[in-house]
């Protein structure tokens, strides 16, 4: 039986207030954490099956991979790669997604954080972008752990494509939109989603508890995109 999942709960009432400060600190200043070998390995692995030719989807923070098989269905004539920093998760990817995979999918097991610098110093065109129920760090002293609030957000906005964020709390999505207005000037309007199929676990066990979900979809133009604020 699904167990039910309570909404999130948080010390916010809105968006962050020292939101602002924190992009503008970590867009003015160089992010020098060093990229992990077994980081730059899963890279050129989740590379492997590409063919040079089909457009890339980045499903960011994939889980146990429905996503990711999702998305590479609908997308057949796409190359689909999820990322997630849990082996456990990466592993159980294909236990109720049918015994006919496509093959035109990936998925590895890495940091987040390097992928996405390899991904920018790699310049790689991105098709569509993924962030699917990311953990939402719902204390509002946690800001800087949500990604629109970490210092690899200016470079995650500069691999362009087509965003999209869904996500159980609101003021999560209202954060990341209005972080991407900060640095790209683009704005895009926040939906409440009503899933006809779930894409990921969370999203089914989120819906089926009754919560509501919202979705945001903006086009980014990558590091052109980009400008500096304050």
């Amino acid at each position: 039986m699904q167990s039910l999942s309570r909404p999130v709960t948080s010390n916010q009432s809105g968006p962050h207030d020292k939101l602002a400060d924190l992009v503008n600190r970590h867009v003015t200043s160089r992010f020098l954490k060093p990229i992990t070998d077994y980081n730059r390995r899963a890279f050129e692995d989740s590379l492997q099956g590409w063919d040079r030719q089909m457009p890339l989807i980045l499903d960011a923070g994939c889980g146990v991979g429905w996503s990711t098989i999702q998305l590479a269905r609908a997308f057949p004539d796409h190359w689909v790669i999820g990322v997630d920093q849990s082996e456990d998760r990466i592993t159980r990817q294909k236990t109720i997604m049918g015994e006919v995979l496509p093959d035109n999918f990936v998925c590895v097991r890495a940091d987040l954080v390097d992928f996405w610098r390899l991904w920018f110093d790699a310049q790689l065109p991105l098709a569509r972008h993924y962030l699917l129920y990311q953990n939402p760090w719902p204390k509002a002293e946690h800001v800087g752990r949500r990604w629109h609030g970490h210092p690899i957000w200016p470079t995650l906005l500069g691999l362009g494509g087509i965003l999209e964020c869904r996500s159980n709390w609101r003021i999560y999505v209202e954060e990341l939109a209005l972080a991407v207005n900060m640095l790209t000037g683009r704005q895009a309007a926040i939906e409440s989603w009503q899933p006809t199929q779930f894409l990921t676990p969370f999203e089914r066990k989120y819906h089926l508890s009754g919560q509501m979900l919202w979705r945001y979809v903006v086009t980014l133009e990558g590091r052109q995109d980009l400008h500096r604020i304050g």
